[in-house]
């Protein structure tokens, strides 16, 4: 089942806490197992992808700015989680942003990189940007949800002196 979860905020670092406790939930619906190695690696990379996306839309593309708003749509499915942020402030060319020396301490890039190496990145630079950020999860740790799911009926109980 595709469940979508949308909001708006200021672009200030201090909303990235809420950015990624809501990432990481929304994770959670992409597979069932979630204490297993493998999904909590993907939500673990889809975290730390997400956070990089964050602070440089607020770093970079509103920097020094106190005003820029900031959307984001989560969209998930049984294997995949797509995360798409818009933003108005100065855009970029992801692909101008060359691969780190990751033998020495890179002074910039390396958000970028940690993007692209965990998730699958698009980007549409105008008015607004618009990032999205996207990951399957292997298919040997699906989520076993839509098989075995069971119909549970209930009913409102009533005491007999309330009716």
């Amino acid at each position: 089942m595709r469940l979508t979860v949308g909001f708006d905020m200021l672009g200030r670092l201090k909303h990235r806490a809420l950015v990624l406790r809501s990432v990481s939930a929304a994770c959670k619906r992409v597979t069932s197992r979630v204490d297993e190695p493998a999904s909590v690696d993907f939500r673990a990379q889809v975290v730390s992808a997400v956070s990089e996306a964050f602070n440089n839309i607020v770093l970079h593309s509103y920097a020094g700015r106190d005003d820029g708003i900031v959307e984001m749509d989560i969209q998930t499915l049984p294997d995949h989680i797509s995360i798409e942020f818009r933003d108005w402030g100065d855009s970029f060319d992801p692909d101008s942003v060359p691969p780190p020396n990751l033998d020495q301490l890179p002074e910039s890039g390396l958000g970028v990189y940690i993007m692209k190496t965990l998730m699958d990145l698009s980007y549409a630079p105008g008015q607004p940007n618009v990032l999205t950020l996207s990951k399957k999860i292997p298919p040997a740790y699906r989520s076993t949800r839509a098989k075995g799911r069971r119909r549970v009926k209930t009913r409102s109980r009533r005491s007999k002196s309330a009716t």
